[in-house]
């Protein structure tokens, strides 16, 4: 069942802001691909905006919307799915869970998300241990881009 991650959300509720920054964008992808790699599950997380570069972190692919919102990049998203009902669409926009829903997908509170999705490692927004060498290495290959 993959999740649909709406980013600036999941952002905005742990840090309590709207605009979240290159290092909130980092933190958060960071714990997800940690859970992710735990629990076996897949997920595809949106983020508003330029400056974010699609990409695949394992189970995690990672969406920039620079043309359209997240939110509507994600109901298209479920809208072209083959079986939207396995689909699950985090976040706490009401508006955006109640589109998905009559779309034929699943919502669940961040809350909700972050108990059932492996264990914690490091906390959104905490300063997360970063091996740069992995990184550089993994984007680095070019069969890990979109």
């Amino acid at each position: 069942m993959p999740y649909f991650l709406d980013g600036n959300n999941l952002i905005g509720r742990a840090r309590r802001t709207s605009r979240p920054t290159e290092e909130d964008r980092a933190a958060l992808v960071a714990e997800i691909v940690e859970r992710l790699r735990r629990s076996k599950a897949s997920a595809v997380l949106f983020f508003d905006g330029a400056g974010v570069r699609n990409s695949t972190l394992g189970s995690l692919s990672i969406r920039g919307c620079a043309e359209s919102s997240a939110d509507e990049a994600m109901l298209r998203e479920v809208k072209r799915a083959r079986a939207p009902q396995e689909i699950v669409v985090v976040t706490a926009d009401r508006e955006l869970s109640q589109r998905a829903r009559d779309l034929g997908a699943k919502t669940t509170l961040p809350e909700d998300f972050w108990r059932r999705v492996g264990t914690r490692g490091a906390a959104v927004g905490s300063e997360a241990p970063v091996d740069v060498e992995d990184w550089i290495r993994y984007f680095g290959d070019d069969t890990n881009r979109e």
